[in-house]
């Protein structure tokens, strides 16, 4: 079968590299893609938001499903205008993307299914979200409404620091329309974990765990990014609390969104927080979080494709998946200034010698072919993912190859990882 990716990021590089893998999938294309996907799809250049583009493309070419990766497309309605063409695809319509593209809308949507999340308010006045600020105190914590790349939370330590955050969203426009409404929520303590399933509008498909890191600097220091790594399993997510997610957290929020008349098809993405009060969810995405996508394709032992395509065919009921025992861990390497402004256009080398290294594959974000050069051209750049019995030895192996990589033009984070490594050193004699 044709099957087309959309989207040019690492969690796009990673799910081409599954689906090239399978043997249902006779050709693969991928739009944008980037220089690293080039190697497993056939790459078109169509934005992932150009809507008729796509649909043009994928009507013309024939393609039998489509994977959209990003959260943007799936918010504008590419997956309603493809099934309106009559092609399969893997993603919710643009009324059940709500959950991500609207975060009140998420808010008032969990209230109304009983799953538990943090006290918050929603503001279009200023004045308003302010008195609100004062009122309940700080740490609190300030998101914009609509989508912002990862980047529209903003945790306050003091009051004046929320204030400041209300000023950024609303009147400078930090965020652009994102920041029209805002959210204003309670701050939890505690750990946190991503929790993925695959959804069919009836029926949830838990996969494995993991647990990414925000914020830019060593212990997690800095404002927050896309996401700086990340590694699976996450120890934190005990097969009883996998449990309780889904009997009170994925189960409600299906079963509510299909009986509203918007049937969820997709990944559902969780964040969670856990604390000794219990599990509280932070917010919900509609796509395989990146960089966490990368390290769940490493571990998956199964035909990624079937799987997809039985969530869009309303048949998860009797569907399974077989992961890996190994630990997997992806470390990002960024453009120096990220996540504020960075130069593009710098060269990166050594990226052959660091996949030459044992259990390493390093996949593509935000490069560009220049010539025979492999050339920088976004905020995160690279992610290189490494294998291991533990994740210790999964970090020592991808720490390894980061080295391997010749880049005066970015950095990352020498600690991914850090939580689990620690419980790991305590249990061990």
């Amino acid at each position: 079968m044709k099957v087309l990716v959309v989207g040019g990021g690492g969690r796009e590089h990673a799910l081409c590299w599954s689906i090239a893998a399978s043997p249902l999938c006779d050709k693969l294309y991928c739009a944008p893609g980037n220089a690293g996907i080039a190697r497993e799809a056939e790459c078109v250049p169509i934005g992932a938001e150009n809507i008729e583009g796509l649909v043009a493309f994928a009507s013309d070419n024939a393609i039998d499903f489509v994977v959209v990766g990003p959260e943007a497309p799936l918010v504008m309605g590419l997956a309603d205008e493809l099934r309106t063409a009559g092609i399969k695809t893997f993603g919710p319509s643009a009324a059940a993307a709500q959950i991500e593209g609207s975060k009140a809308y998420m808010k008032d949507l969990l209230t109304k299914s009983g799953v538990p999340t943090a006290a918050y308010g929603r503001f279009t006045d200023i004045a308003a979200a302010k008195a609100y600020i004062t009122e309940q105190g700080a740490p609190i914590v300030v998101k914009t409404d609509g989508l912002a790349a990862g980047k529209g939370v903003i945790l306050c330590d003091t009051v004046a620091e929320a204030h400041a955050a209300v000023d950024s969203m609303m009147t400078d426009k930090t965020f652009g329309d994102a920041g029209n409404e805002i959210v204003i929520e309670e701050f939890l303590d505690g750990e946190e974990a991503s929790f993925f399933a695959l959804v069919d509008g009836t029926n949830a498909l838990p996969l494995i765990s993991a647990q990414d890191h925000k914020a830019v600097g060593d212990g997690d220091t800095g404002p927050n990014t896309g996401g700086m790594g990340a590694y699976s399993p996450a120890p934190v997510m005990t097969d009883a609390l996998t449990d309780e997610v889904m009997e009170k957290i994925i189960a409600p929020t299906v079963k509510t969104m299909a009986d509203m008349g918007t049937p969820y098809v997709g990944v559902l993405f969780a964040g969670l927080m856990i604390s000794k009060a219990g599990i509280k969810i932070l917010e919900y995405n509609v796509r395989f979080g990146d960089p966490e996508c990368q390290v769940l394709m490493r571990r998956l032992k199964s035909d990624i494709l079937p799987a997809l395509i039985a969530a869009a065919d309303g048949q998860l009921d009797r569907f399974n998946l077989r992961w890996h025992d190994d630990a997997a861990m992806i470390v990002v390497m960024a453009a120096n200034g990220y996540p504020g402004a960075y130069e593009k256009g710098s060269e990166i080398k050594g990226v052959d010698a660091a996949e030459n290294q044992d259990e390493v594959v390093v996949f593509h974000a935000g490069t560009k072919a220049d010539g025979d050069k492999l050339t920088a051209s976004g905020g995160r750049v690279l992610g290189v993912t490494a294998m291991g019995a533990s994740v210790t030895e999964a970090q020592a192996n991808a720490y390894k190859a980061v080295e391997a990589v010749e880049w005066p033009g970015g950095f990352c984070r020498r600690d991914i990882g850090w939580r689990a490594v620690d419980r790991e050193t305590k249990a061990s004699p």
